[in-house]
């Protein structure tokens, strides 16, 4: 089984306002090649943005892989460590208030590329904007920057079509 490291950032150009303009981003890592992806959609939110980069990046194997997915998205890496899907599932995807689960479409998309793909998938949480705190960065901060760089580009490409 080939190991892939993929690195995924979302942005979110107007955050939690009415069509808000987002991007994502993967960047896959082979010994082989590196490969960049990304994409943008109107009317979003970071969340989703964050979700989808994971979603696109998984998509794109083609065999199934030793898979490391690292995001600075708490939202996602959280969700995968604590295993919330468990308690969404059993609650018929309702959240501890009882309320319906946000986003649960693209949650049971990456959960089906994470379950049923043949890959081994873990998620790691790495530092965001790191270079933004004053410090040097580690291998995987410098790809969640270049991440990070793609999907705002991306976002702002959506916003521009949009306008």
């Amino acid at each position: 089984m080939h190991a892939v490291r993929i690195y995924s950032d979302g942005a979110c150009s107007g955050n939690g306002r009415g069509n808000a303009a987002g991007g994502w981003a993967a960047i896959l890592v082979h010994p082989a090649k590196t490969r960049e992806l990304a994409g943008g959609e109107a009317d979003t939110t970071n969340q989703r943005m964050e979700l989808r980069a994971a979603i696109e990046g998984l998509k794109a194997l083609t065999a199934p892989c030793s898979v490391t997915v690292y995001s600075d998205s708490a939202y996602v890496v959280n969700c995968f460590g604590n295993r919330w899907y468990d308690g969404w599932r059993r609650n018929g995807w309702r959240n501890k208030a009882k309320q319906p689960v946000a986003n649960r479409e693209l949650w049971e998309e990456l959960l089906a590329l994470v379950e049923g793909e043949g890959h081994d998938v873990e998620l790691r949480k790495v530092t965001g904007h790191a270079d933004a705190r004053g410090r040097g960065s580690d291998e995987h901060e410098r790809y969640n920057q270049r991440a990070d760089e793609l999907a705002r580009d991306a976002a702002a490409r959506e916003a521009a079509r949009a306008a």
